[in-house]
C-alpha cells in the first residue's frame, strides 16, 4: 500500500483515467461495430466522420496505438466506399 500522499493521489488519478479510457474505448468499439453493420450508404457516410474522430481522439490520448487507429479507419473507409 502507498504511504506517501503523492503516491495515494497517483493511485486515485490512475483509477479515474482508467475508467475514462475504458468508457471512451468501449463507446468507440460500439460505434465501429454499428458502422460495420450498416448496409445503407447514406447512413454509413454520415456515421464515418464521427467514428474517425473518435478513433483519432483515442490515438491522440494513447488509449489505442496510432497504427491501430489508422488500420481501423482504412478498413472502415473501404467498407463505406464498397456500399
Amino acid at each position: 500500500m502507498a504511504h506517501h500522499l503523492s503516491a495515494k493521489k497517483r493511485i486515485r488519478q490512475n483509477e479515474s483515467k482508467r475508467l475514462r479510457n475504458k468508457y471512451a474505448a468501449r463507446t468507440t468499439r460500439n460505434a465501429v461495430k454499428k458502422l460495420r453493420e450498416t448496409k445503407e450508404k447514406e447512413a454509413a457516410v454520415e456515421q464515418y466522420p464521427k467514428v474517425v474522430s473518435m478513433l483519432d481522439r483515442l490515438a491522440k490520448n494513447n488509449v489505442i496505438h496510432k497504427n491501430k487507429a489508422s488500420n481501423l479507419k482504412a478498413k472502415l473507409a473501404k467498407h463505406v466506399n464498397g456500399l
